[in-house]
């Protein structure tokens, strides 16, 4: 019972110095699980668990590198700026095409799971749009966020990729299984833009705004939209916007039917961006440099967090604790783990920060869920469900970000989207139930 209690206080500790901010997620995840594995007797022993534990997140930290690299480098080219334009053309200004615009747009801008990015685009290029017409623009905050949190569910996503490194588990099989589900997700946001659109249709057509100068009305230029990609106007490579997009098409599929382990296709997509769009070798290392920051911010957590399961897992801190849960859990609730789990992501994605959740909280519940024939895959999927409110916490940098460029306060964007966020959450978890990616009720395990 000793080690149990180790382990929830080595977890509590953590949490609180990142929930407060004391240090960085990165050095929290280093140096609390050293100290309590000296403070459990694990001695020179300790280092070899760490290492063991970088070398089973290390393919997922090699591909979220190489994808933040890919990604980065499509911007880079333009691939995303005629998309962009063509949205903003198609949208005009008829309210239903702007909503449902914008969804198309985040969807494709937020491929590349840079949430600042995506924001940046859809404010430069569309709330000029809605501000002229008069539109509410809490309802462009909550179509943003709604579909960038299921697009961000991708494996090089935030989320997705930390509960790839918490519970040592493939992102392909994390993530592909769930594509039914974000299919869902992203439908229903797709129908609530339609419906916002016609609400505020009707509400024009009875009260239309007032004129707005005709210099307030968006000009989606090269420059404008690099600056708004936060990418150099010399990097664009209009004349591959084809063959970019068809590199791209060509990995995701290759992603999605897994035909090769995750970080293999996309170093293999970062060389071929590169040789394709910068033959030039000085023009390949200003490409790399400028996503270095991006792309060893990410690596870095990854390897900690396999540091810091791997800790847990080598002193036998985390088995202990999810037997003492084993003991106060009722035995007819096990079997239900992932929907239950499901559940708790919903207030755990508003009042933990994400590392906090998946990094201290989850692997304590999948252990324990392991007992009763919950894989740890589905626990990792049921954790992703509450991800629509996590759009909504105040422990969420980027959505301040939202809050300023919108010129909105935090607590009127919470109380105007909370209803929508949770819709969607109940719509993911049903979808996910249905689809069986999370089971309802684990099936019995054999005996012996």
């Amino acid at each position: 019972m000793s080690l149990a209690l180790l382990g929830f206080a080595m977890v509590a500790v953590f949490m609180t110095l990142v929930m407060t901010r004391r240090t960085s997620a990165v050095v929290a995840l280093i140096v609390v699980p050293v100290i309590f594995a000296l403070i459990a007797g694990a001695g020179v022993d300790t280092g070899p668990m760490m290492l063991k534990g970088l070398v089973q997140t290390a393919p997922t930290a090699i591909m979220l590198m190489f994808a933040i690299l890919y990604f980065g480098v499509m911007v880079d080219a333009g691939l995303f700026q005629p998309l962009v334009r063509r949205i903003v053309g198609w949208a005009g200004e008829n309210p239903v095409k702007l909503m449902l615009g914008h969804v198309a747009l985040v969807a494709i801008v937020g491929l590349d799971g840079d949430g600042t990015t995506t924001v940046l685009v859809t404010v430069s290029a569309l709330l000029p749009v809605y501000r002229k017409l008069g539109i509410n623009v809490l309802k462009f905050a909550v179509l943003g966020s709604m579909t960038f949190i299921l697009m961000n569910m991708s494996p090089w996503g935030g989320p997705a990729a930390r509960v790839a490194a918490s519970l040592k588990i493939d992102p392909s099989e994390l993530f592909v299984p769930m594509l039914p589900v974000v299919a869902v997700g992203l439908l229903s946001v797709f129908l609530l833009a339609w419906r916002f659109g016609l609400a505020e249709r009707r509400r024009l057509a009875a009260a239309p705004p007032a004129p707005v100068p005709q210099e307030d009305a968006p000009r989606i230029d090269d420059a404008a939209l690099a600056g708004a990609f936060q990418s150099d106007t010399a990097a664009l490579r209009p004349r591959l916007i084809w063959v970019n997009f068809a590199l791209t098409a060509v990995l995701m599929v290759a992603v999605v039917m897994r035909l090769a382990p995750l970080p293999a296709l996309f170093m293999g997509g970062v060389a071929l961006a590169l040789m394709i769009n910068y033959p030039r070798l000085a023009d390949q290392r200003e490409r790399l440099l400028a996503h270095s920051g991006n792309v060893l911010s990410v690596g870095i957590l990854v390897l900690a967090a396999g540091a810091f399961t791997g800790v847990m897992t080598g002193t036998g801190m985390i088995g202990a604790m999810a037997n003492s849960l084993l003991t106060v859990l009722p035995p007819q609730a096990g079997p239900y783990l992932g929907p239950i789990t499901a559940l708790i992501s919903i207030p755990a994605n508003f009042l933990l920060s994400a590392d906090a959740w998946y990094f201290g909280v989850l692997p304590v519940i999948s252990e324990t869920a392991g007992h009763y024939g919950v894989t740890p895959e589905q626990i990792g999927r049921a954790s992703l469900l509450g991800g629509p409110v996590h759009s909504l916490s105040p422990l969420v940098a980027a959505v301040y970000l939202k809050c300023a460029l919108l010129d909105i306060e935090l607590a009127e964007l919470q109380r105007y989207a909370w209803k929508y966020a949770l819709a969607l959450c109940g719509v993911l978890i049903a979808a996910a139930l249905l689809f069986g990616v999370v089971p309802l009720a684990a099936a019995p395990l054999a005996a012996g």
